[in-house]
């Protein structure tokens, strides 16, 4: 009996999803989907990519959700009778990972990336922009995400969540120490959370550069501690899959428990360093981060707003742990589908091009995700223009915490931090 490939690596080999074709991708040889398409419409081929099995920070759910939805809407009869096509790839955290990606979305005739993870984003934009293919809805964490003409991202990326982690902070914490990646995406975040702090006359936060794929990080906790001080100081940790190894070590420290019944210093974080699975793999209620505030891009996991994918994971995930719905990058594959499929049966044609799909985009065709963002619009007048950040439409975040092992709102419905991010230097 074939199983899908849960938990195992994506590879670079290009994973085909279609109504024929089920599990993670041609390798498996898994079963067949029932409800193919029909008519004369021509297939779409989109690819999704992100790093898997890196020391470094990985999506493996991203590719295994895009799989998902094309399982669904396939059997729904397509996108306005469109069989979708995803390809998949393992983007490895490299610049060669990533170049090599998005030359097989050129090769392979891609109208689309979609909903994709990536940090190298001078490696990738500059293949899809030669071939005139957009990015839709990327995770966020790229600089370039925001500035090229043929990406269109569906949340603020770190820059909101880092700004507006500024903003939630500054009413609950005197001093705050930042953790952060000794990196050149890493470089920015200091002056991004000290627009948000500065947002309430705050003082600037302690800036702790670290390695981002280090196994402990007892010489950054010790140090952000002691500068954070003893009362209503907080550590802030923004190291993607190393925030739960960096609160690892701030525990170990000496007194530390002892500070922490005290409630002397709190800890905080941004969605994606800190989410719903991170929480439940480290204990839920017993969890190191009980208390914690976290900046988020989109509702809590719980909100009604989620019901529709949780009800395609359940129906078409099958066995694949994988795809989590409370992960964020999860939810931003399904809001980056979510615009593709809108976008498609608008142009309402039997062959679908990337230069139309582009097209429509820059026209301003609006679309409405359901309450998980505002509605996005990627005409001239809707862009922030942010310098690095021009291509912004969506610079609402969400203020969470963790209570008794959920992230929770901490205030209800969204903050704009347009104004924040447009302040840092």
């Amino acid at each position: 009996m074939c199983m899908p490939m849960t938990g195992r690596r994506l590879t670079s080999l290009l994973a085909y999803v279609t109504t024929a074709a089920a599990g993670a991708s041609l390798l498996t040889g898994c079963g067949v989907l029932p409800g193919a398409t029909g008519g004369s419409r021509e297939p779409v081929t989109v690819m999704t990519w992100a790093p898997d099995q890196t020391r470094a920070t990985n999506m493996p759910g991203m590719p295994a959700m895009a799989q998902t939805y094309a399982r669904w809407v396939n059997s729904q009869g397509g996108i306005d009778g469109h069989e979708l096509r995803v390809l998949t790839c393992n983007e490895q955290n490299t610049t060669a990972g990533a170049a090599a990606c998005a030359r097989r979305a050129v090769r392979e005739n891609a109208v689309a990336v979609v909903g994709s993870y990536s940090q190298n984003g001078r490696a990738f934009m500059a293949p899809l922009e030669a071939a005139g293919i957009p990015y839709i809805g990327g995770y966020g964490i790229a600089e370039d995400e925001f500035t090229s003409p043929l990406s269109y991202p569906v949340n603020g990326g770190v820059a909101s969540l880092v700004a507006g982690h500024g903003m939630q902070l500054a009413g609950s914490c005197d001093r705050v120490s930042l953790v952060r990646p000794d990196t050149t995406a890493g470089d920015k975040l200091p002056e991004l959370l000290n627009s948000g702090l500065r947002k309430a006359s705050h003082r600037t936060a302690v800036d702790i550069p670290a390695l981002e794929d280090a196994a402990e990080y007892t010489q950054q906790a010790g140090r952000a501690r002691s500068r954070a001080g003893d009362e209503k100081g907080c550590v802030t940790a923004v190291l993607g899959e190393r925030t739960q190894t960096f609160f690892d070590s701030f525990r170990r420290l000496p007194e530390q428990r002892e500070r922490e019944k005290r409630g002397a210093v709190r800890i905080s974080s941004v969605l994606g360093s800190v989410d719903q699975p991170v929480i439940d793999r480290t204990g839920g209620p017993h969890s190191p981060f009980e208390g914690a505030f976290v900046t988020g891009w989109y509702p809590e996991a719980g909100d009604r707003s989620w019901a529709p994918m949780r009800k395609v994971i359940q129906q078409h995930a099958f066995a694949d742990n994988r795809v989590d719905p409370a992960d964020a990058g999860v939810q931003t594959t399904w809001i980056a589908y979510t615009v593709l499929k809108d976008v498609v049966e608008s142009l309402d044609q039997d062959t679908i091009t990337a230069g139309q799909i582009s097209h429509a985009l820059d026209r301003g065709e609006r679309i409405d995700t359901g309450g998980l963002t505002p509605s996005l619009r990627w005409k001239y007048e809707d862009l922030l223009g942010a310098p690095g950040f021009t291509r912004i439409v969506n610079h609402e975040v969400t203020f969470q915490v963790v209570r008794q092992g959920r992230l929770v709102a901490q205030k209800p419905g969204f903050v704009d931090v347009g104004e924040t991010v447009l302040s840092a230097p």
